[in-house]
């Protein structure tokens, strides 16, 4: 009995090592598959090239300018950059080195004193740069200029003689010059022909035997506080109630001065602090010019000269009504045209 049982139990033994047996794994080709084929390394590519910011115009404007014309100025060029697609920065003033900072400069328009106008050009060839009432700056290449080229000291002398005699009372005027002046001659023979052009003889009512308009002229040697005595021989000793200050007589210390006492005051060169008594700048309106000009640089047209014919800017309406101004503008013409003659050869 025993060795049955043990013969049964070793077949079953046998069968269970039969039906536990490993199989083998079908190749890929038994599979019926490809092996998978190694490829290179894709190696990474540049980036798209970045894009550059919509063009630039810079306004260089310095920072003791009249705050009234830097902010029309600021405000006018910043409607034509917006116009043309164009950001806009204003600055006092400009570095090469900042200059080279922005990659899509297109226009800068720089106001006087220079602010190195020829070196920043050379920097940016890319770009249109221009001078306005900047007698330094030389058109040329992507320079052009607006004003350098001024109106005749004598032309602005006998407008300012027409204008004292129309707005004086009792034709009180005078003007203050510079002693040894290369225009000085020019200027005093000018604003007397611009006066009796107005009004003849010009004979007043009070001081019947003064020959208005008188002068005075101020040394080359006198400090800025002194000049306020020179003009006081006009205001205190003449009893001038209207004076023109030609170019370089026209300091602040002068028109504070001169405000102060109640003098009417006609200048060539916007005050950098308006006196209540001034009456009117004779003087391109460069706004004007430079709103005309600014399609050419946006075109691209560089090395130009521009004109800024003399016109009347900083106007009191108070002393210099608009009826009088229609007339001097008449007189204004006719001098620029040549039909007047304004006593200076």
């Amino acid at each position: 009995m025993r060795l049955k049982l043990a013969f049964l139990t070793l077949i079953l033994i046998l069968l269970l090592s039969a039906c536990t047996g490993t199989t083998a794994s079908p190749t890929a080709a038994e599979a019926g598959t490809t092996a998978p084929i190694p490829t290179a390394t894709i190696q990474p590519t540049a980036g798209p090239t970045p894009t550059l910011p919509p063009p630039l115009a810079i306004l260089i404007v310095p920072a003791d300018m009249n705050a009234d014309d830097s902010k029309a100025y600021q405000t006018m060029v910043y409607d034509l950059a917006q116009a043309s697609g164009m950001r806009f920065q204003v600055l006092n003033k400009l570095s090469v080195d900042e200059l080279t900072l922005e990659p899509n400069l297109k226009v800068v328009i720089a106001l006087a004193p220079d602010p190195g106008i020829a070196a920043l050009a050379a920097a940016a060839p890319q770009a249109q740069f221009l001078a306005v009432n900047i007698p330094e700056a030389s058109a040329g290449g992507n320079v052009s200029t607006l004003g350098s080229d001024s109106t005749r000291i004598d032309q602005k002398a006998f407008l300012a003689g027409y204008i004292a005699g129309m707005i004086s009372d009792d034709y009180h005027t005078g003007v203050l010059l510079r002693k040894g002046g290369a225009d000085t001659e020019a200027i005093r023979k000018a604003f007397r022909a611009g006066q009796e052009y107005y009004c003849g003889l010009c004979n007043p009512f009070l001081d019947a035997y003064t020959d208005y308009p008188m002068e005075m002229e101020i040394p080359e040697d006198a400090k800025p506080n002194e000049y306020s005595a020179y003009a006081d021989f006009l205001v205190v000793r003449s009893k001038v109630t209207t004076i023109f200050l030609p170019p370089g007589i026209d300091i602040p210390e002068l028109e504070e001065y001169l405000s102060t006492v109640g003098v009417t005051m006609i200048g060539t060169q916007t005050p950098a602090k308006k006196p209540a008594t001034w009456a009117v700048t004779l003087q391109p309106v460069y706004i004007d010019a430079v709103r005309a000009v600014w399609p050419e640089l946006v075109a691209g047209n560089g090395g130009k000269i521009f004109a800024a014919p003399l016109s009347f800017s900083d106007v009191n309406e108070d002393l210099f009504s608009p009826g009088k101004q229609i007339d001097a503008r008449r007189i204004l013409k006719d001098v620029l045209d040549g039909l007047i003659f304004t006593g200076v050869q």
